[in-house]
């Protein structure tokens, strides 16, 4: 899995790439640190190279949504695959989240 987090004009981006799996949630927690610090502002996870999310993956989303809830910013997810989509409609994510 790999992240790559951006910032243009008060905006937060982070793409995803690969398979955001359990063995790989631990690493990628460290790694949006920088989104939960800066969830005051509009964050933007583009999920459009991420090929596969576990429930673990899920939960990190979640954490993002809570702490953008907590400091009054918001949080977009645009990209999905239609394999992802239907995880996040199973699971009620499409209601959590705006999605583009």
């Amino acid at each position: 899995m790999e992240i790559h987090i951006t910032e243009t004009e008060g905006t937060l981006t982070a793409r995803f790439a690969g398979r955001l799996d359990t063995p790989a949630a631990a690493d990628v927690m460290h790694e949006v640190q920088p989104l939960l610090d800066g969830a005051d502002k509009t964050i933007v996870l583009d999920c459009q190279d991420m090929t596969y999310i576990s429930s673990s993956g899920l939960r990190i989303f979640l954490t993002i949504r809570k702490a953008a809830a907590a400091k009054g910013g918001k949080v977009i997810i645009q990209g999905l695959s239609n394999d992802i989509r239907q995880v996040f409609m199973m699971t009620g994510f499409l209601q959590l989240f705006e999605i583009r």
